[in-house]
């Protein structure tokens, strides 16, 4: 990976690893995998809508494991991060998730709902926000897997006219209490805006975008891709 890193959020479902596969060639470099959850507190209605079809699918725990096997064959050592909540894990067995995640190919691992400090045995990759205090963040940053997610604002995901203010102030405090990679995520939908966040971070992260952009299929969502790469490689 080089210059800033393009992390791009699909719902685990039939198609998604010829997404995924459209996604890397148009300068993905980090694939986020949903597994779907009927209560995704974080997201927003983009997001919710695409849990729900997926649930509606038959995406329960196993075929989203099997859909994570598929991509992982169609990205090839493109990292793989399976985004859930804590519910799936406990019925599931926390240690048999991340057993069976990282044998199906998960390169990581988010847990939405799971602060810092829980579950010490679990790797995974640290959300923080600008509510966060900075010892929240300075915790996150010494136990996170890889690189610290930064919630860009205070509310669920989805596409925003602007990006969030919140954002320049979290990274400044980020940089001062880790030194670990730092990817912005939530209320990214534009090259512009992906572009400014990137000016003040290492990476970003869009989800709500890009799954409207994959309803029209993988060459759109190519393109669309692509567009985010040329802003940030610019």
């Amino acid at each position: 990976m080089s210059g800033k890193a393009l992390v791009v959020y699909l719902m685990a479902g039939r198609e998604t690893p010829v997404l995924a596969e459209a996604a890397v060639a148009g300068g993905a470099d980090v694939v986020e995998l949903g597994f779907p959850f009927s209560d995704p507190l974080a997201d927003g209605p983009v997001i919710r809508a695409a849990a729900e079809r997926a649930l509606a699918a038959g995406m329960r725990t196993q075929a989203c494991l099997d859909c994570l096997t598929e991509t992982r064959a169609r990205v090839g050592d493109t990292p793989l991060v399976p985004m859930t909540y804590s519910s799936l894990l406990e019925a599931y067995g926390w240690e048999r998730f991340e057993a069976d995640a990282r044998a199906a190919g998960a390169t990581g691992l988010i847990v939405a709902d799971l602060p810092a400090g829980a579950r010490p045995g679990l790797r995974r990759i640290q959300l923080v926000a600008p509510t966060s205090t900075d010892e929240r963040i300075r915790l996150a940053g010494e136990t996170t897997d890889g690189w610290l997610y930064l919630v860009t604002l205070t509310g669920t995901t989805g596409a925003r006219a602007e990006l969030s203010g919140g954002l320049a102030g979290l990274a400044a405090r980020a940089r001062r209490l880790t030194d670990v990679p730092l990817y912005a995520g939530f209320g990214i939908s534009t090259p512009e805006q992906a572009r400014a966040a990137a000016d003040l971070t290492d990476g970003v992260v869009v989800g709500s975008r890009a799954l409207q952009e994959a309803e029209a299929g993988a060459d759109a969502l190519r393109a669309y891709v692509a567009s985010l790469r040329h802003a940030l490689d610019a």
